[in-house]
């Protein structure tokens, strides 16, 4: 969101004062820049983790020129792990944004959806094999979350929950605050249940940062270990209880 109070002359002449790069932009586009009519900035990702002392934002700068047309700068914001300093960096588009990601903190800017692969063998004691399976934990995730009508979302979420044990109130009014959020898929695959129907599972991170700083994750388990095939999802407030829920659905008859 822009300053209303602030010019976009002004504005830009801070973005660009305040950037460690600000050499590194071609000269036409700074002239260009220049002529800028109008601005707009917004929050675009945002990346918490308090426990490693690492901290950044990601920004979109758009300026509308007086030859009619729009140009748009990136803004990576952060702070690295055991500094308390703030830096600034420019980018002309998203790909040279995503590239300092990870020159900075050495990991690419999105977690891919995790898949993991069956492992093959045919366990003696089906039971066994399926709550191993079930059962293991998500790697600690890296967290990429995007500014987007999250509180929306999280409201989604747990009206299509269909489980009793679901998420109360207090819960969902945490969640009225929520203003960015990554999903993030930590198991699918299909599974064989003990009367040879075959059913699918997914497990979803739905992790939230709220307004006071502190994140909230929603675990969704979207199935079809129903009597009658049907796609059902459930919602619970850990990856233990959801893990749980997948391994009593597939054991059902």
């Amino acid at each position: 969101m822009s300053d209303p109070y602030e010019t976009t002359e002004a504005h830009l002449d801070r973005l660009l004062g305040r950037a460690l790069n600000s050499f590194d932009l071609p000269d036409r586009l700074v002239g260009r820049l220049r002529t800028a009519l109008a601005h707009s900035s917004s929050l675009h990702t945002t990346h918490h983790s308090p426990s490693a002392g690492l901290w950044r934002e990601t920004h979109r700068h758009t300026y509308l020129l007086a030859d009619g047309g729009a140009v748009s700068l990136w803004e990576l914001v952060y702070r690295q792990q055991g500094d308390r300093v703030v830096r600034h960096e420019l980018f002309t588009d998203r790909s040279e944004l995503c590239l300092a990601v990870a020159r900075v903190f050495g990991e690419v800017p999105a977690q891919p959806a995790r898949d993991p692969a069956s492992t093959g063998a045919e366990a003696d004691d089906e039971a066994a094999a399926l709550s191993a399976l079930f059962a293991a934990p998500a790697p600690a995730p890296h967290r990429e979350y995007t500014v987007e009508q999250s509180a929306d979302h999280a409201r989604r979420v747990l009206r299509r929950a269909e489980n009793a044990d679901r998420p109360g109130e207090g819960v969902a009014l945490r969640l009225r605050s929520a203003y960015a959020h990554q999903i993030t898929q930590a198991f699918g695959g299909r599974q064989r249940l003990w009367d040879g129907r075959g059913v699918g599972f997914t497990l979803y991170e739905h992790a939230f940062v709220l307004m006071d700083g502190s994140e909230l994750s929603l675990w969704e388990v979207e199935h079809t270990a129903t009597p009658d095939g049907r796609h059902m999802c459930e919602v619970y407030e850990s990856e233990a209880a959801a893990r749980e829920a997948m391994e009593l659905r597939a054991r059902v008859r």
